[in-house]
């Protein structure tokens, strides 16, 4: 069953992780998609890889914190498949892991520009598309500290409980153009950018790794297709009465 068949698809961050895992799923599935990045050499293998002899995955470069790289992106997706259905808001970084008072205003800066900002000008340039086509998806990656706190990464849990409350918001203003606007919350994924910021503590990764393992009920991290079920089921049409709702992935975590 090809459950995104005839659907266009926008993913940021599309690359690698979970927005690499949001790309395959969504092609299995029978969409055609967009991978947006600024890793050219892996995004542009993934597309190749997706599409074989076919038009269903292109890659295209941009910086979620330009607009002008966004809007020129998603207008040049929606016009080589002729539609676009689903946006996917996926690319994010971690940032430093300082306490407040450490931080600088240039550190705290480059993580709204990409985590808050980025999601902004994508959903702003993606919309005028989303209502010519007569609806459709948007999926706002946030995370579980979109939910909760840590005692880490201020920029980074601030910028998710931004994304947690614009989903909210554009569920609210474009119901009406059948514009369906959520937020998936994933615990601990084993992605490059979770790797990363274990290994910037440290010590042994493996035991770091253990010890993330531990924080959720199940006992382990999640692996990147977790999240990316979870997006095809929110792009489906099985979502189709889903909208302003927190899909949270994680293992367990917050059920503290």
């Amino acid at each position: 069953m090809k459950r995104l068949e005839g659907k266009a698809a926008v993913i940021t961050g599309g690359a690698v992780g979970i927005g690499a895992a949001c790309a395959r799923r969504m092609v299995g599935e029978g969409a055609r998609a967009a991978i947006l990045d600024i890793h050219d050499e892996a995004g542009a293998a993934l597309a190749r890889g997706l599409a074989g002899n076919t038009e269903a995955a292109i890659y295209l470069h941009a910086d979620v914190a330009s607009e002008r790289q966004v809007a020129a992106a998603i207008d040049a997706a929606a016009g080589k498949f002729g539609r676009l259905d689903v946006l996917v808001n996926n690319a994010g970084i971690a940032g430093p892991d300082k306490p407040t008072h450490e931080l600088t205003e240039q550190e705290w800066d480059r993580v709204q520009a990409v985590n808050v900002k980025g999601v902004f000008f994508c959903t702003k340039h993606a919309l005028p598309h989303l209502r010519r086509s007569g609806g459709g998806s948007i999926i706002n990656l946030s995370s579980i500290y979109g939910l909760v706190g840590a005692a880490d990464v201020p920029p980074y849990h601030a910028s998710k409980g931004a994304v947690r409350l614009m989903s909210k918001t554009d569920a609210l203003l474009y119901a009406g153009d059948g514009i369906r606007v959520n937020s998936i919350h994933p615990g601990f994924i084993w992605t490059p950018m979770v790797e990363g910021h274990l290994a910037s503590h440290g010590g042994d990764l493996a035991e770091q790794r253990r010890n993330t393992d531990a924080l959720h009920p199940l006992g382990h991290m999640g692996e990147p297709d977790d999240i990316a079920w979870g997006a095809v089921y929110l792009a489906s049409d099985e979502a189709k009465f889903v909208t302003g709702s927190e899909l949270v992935i994680d293992g367990g975590y917050t059920c503290r």
